[in-house]
């Protein structure tokens, strides 16, 4: 190993230089693949963002994404969870208020803070999206086998549990 390097052991490679090589191109084919899917999820973040309303811009979709499945939080809270500034968020949450997907109630454990959820109609149209988008889904994995299906979600599940 060379000075400075870390000793990494990469199985199967068996100290064979050109297997190093075959690793190196593997994990550039992934880099490829991992690009064209992040391509692809914006792409159906933006499509998913106009059913839900004509005027959800694909970050604001992110948060209400974030604030379904958390239920309800403070403003302070999701801009820590998605690393983004508190004006931004702030921002965003008033234009998802203004959207009717998102309300504002007061915090049962502190009477002057408030807390974001999703309004009635930010329920429906977010749900009426995820099955539309889950439909679409299923179409596009027609054609896999469900032995692949359940590979593809067990490596998806291994690449999300490193992040």
């Amino acid at each position: 190993m060379s000075e400075g390097r870390p000793q990494e052991h990469r199985a199967g490679e068996g100290g064979d230089p050109s297997r190093g090589a075959e690793r190196d191109s593997a994990a550039a084919e992934v880099e490829h693949e991992l690009a064209m899917l992040f391509r692809r999820a914006r792409k159906m973040s933006s499509t998913v963002a106009a059913e839900i309303h004509p005027e959800l811009d694909p970050a604001s979709y992110s948060l209400l994404l974030m604030v379904a499945d958390t239920g309800s939080l403070r403003a302070i809270d999701a801009a820590e969870r998605i690393g983004l500034d508190k004006s931004t968020v702030s921002r965003q949450v008033a234009n998802l208020v203004r959207l009717d997907l998102l309300s504002r109630v007061p915090d049962p454990e502190d009477g002057r803070a408030r807390i974001i959820q999703l309004s009635e109609s930010g329920r429906a149209r977010l749900d009426a999206a995820r099955e539309r988008r889950a439909r679409r889904l299923r179409d596009d994995f027609a054609q896999w086998s469900t032995e692949d299906l359940h590979q593809f979600a067990r490596l998806l599940g291994k690449l999300n549990a490193m992040y």
